[in-house]
């Protein structure tokens, strides 16, 4: 009886000595984990978000980058942190839907590990062919596919990104057969396509966006589920009718499961409210980039959609790789 007394009493200490210090989160600087390389777009999303963020908190969000393994070793460490509130990070479709599907092993579970916090930026794709091609409409390379199946080709940059997924995706909903020609990036994919090498491929908006206003590209669709301001001559894909599914390449803030709601509350409030600044939008406006607006419960159904999706998607492709 006097050991739980003892526990008690203990039980009764703590408690409010937890909830003080979410009432003072944070206070110290918050450590925002990016699982790539420092420069590039990734850098400059997280940064400009973050310094929106800094001032909502009173606190300094640092952002620090941990590349790896296509992002998840940056996604294991966030995973394995602990959760309160002082070490969060960016996730996106790749460590989030896709692989946990695509890699026989996994360090993490997205969904006992992670709390996908918020959905702060987005990047469409977009269906290109050369700027010199022959191809002008998406129907143009559906009905050149059917006339020489197995011979057109597209380019992604690896089995298994989101460029590979979604053009499986559109020859299930066609039924095209062109042939799959992986890269080991666009710096090697899009030289293929100015020299006619490559037919087609889906590439990110924020990649593809100044080819296409240099004239070497033409785009034909965009994966999103309304026209794109940088494009808005371009058609969706659902406008085609070629599914009703969004595909976007999306960055988020995520956390370690455990995290308390307040602190994520409030997390999803700042990265919230700093998408809708005048610096973020110009931001995401100059790169190519858009903000589609999430609840949590939205995002998270979102990511089992998506999760869902790609997952039939690999197995009917045998996509499955070693880590």
């Amino acid at each position: 009886m006097k050991i739980l007394r003892l526990l008690l009493a203990i039980l009764l200490c703590v408690a409010p000595i937890s909830a003080q210090a979410q009432a003072d989160w944070p206070s110290r600087p918050v450590r925002f984990l990016v699982p790539w390389p420092a420069g590039g777009l990734n850098d400059v999303i997280a940064r400009t978000f973050n310094d929106r963020v800094s001032k909502a908190l009173g606190q300094t969000v640092i952002t620090d980058f941990k590349a790896g393994a296509a992002g998840r070793i940056g996604v294991t460490e966030i995973a394995k942190a602990k959760p309160d509130g002082y070490t969060i990070g960016m996730g996106n479709l790749g460590p989030l839907t896709i692989f946990p599907s695509l890699y026989k092993q996994m360090p993490y579970s997205v969904k006992d590990d992670l709390i996908p916090i918020s959905m702060f930026a987005a990047s469409p794709l977009v269906l290109v062919v050369s700027g010199d091609s022959a191809i002008k409409t998406v129907k143009d390379l559906i009905d050149a596919a059917k006339a020489k199946p197995g011979v057109l080709n597209y380019a992604s940059v690896g089995p298994g990104s989101p460029a590979h997924l979604t053009f499986e995706l559109l020859k299930k909903r066609t039924g095209i057969d062109l042939l799959h020609v992986p890269f080991k990036g666009t710096n090697e994919s899009l030289p293929a396509m100015f020299a006619g090498d490559i037919h087609a491929m889906f590439d990110t908006l924020p990649l593809a966006l100044p080819h296409i206003q240099a004239g070497k590209l033409r785009a034909l669709a965009v994966t999103t589920l309304q026209r794109v301001p940088q494009l808005p001559d371009v058609p969706t894909l659902k406008e085609l009718s070629l599914g009703d599914d969004e595909v976007v390449t999306w960055y988020a803030v995520i956390a370690p499961a455990g995290t308390p709601k307040p602190i994520v509350d409030r997390l999803y409030t700042a990265y919230t409210d700093a998408a809708g600044s005048p610096e973020v939008k110009k931001m995401l406006t100059d790169n190519g980039l858009i903000y589609l607006p999430n609840t949590m419960a939205q995002f998270q159904t979102r990511i089992a959609e998506e999760a869902a999706r790609w997952a039939q998607i690999i197995k009917e492709n045998k996509l499955e790789l070693d880590p």
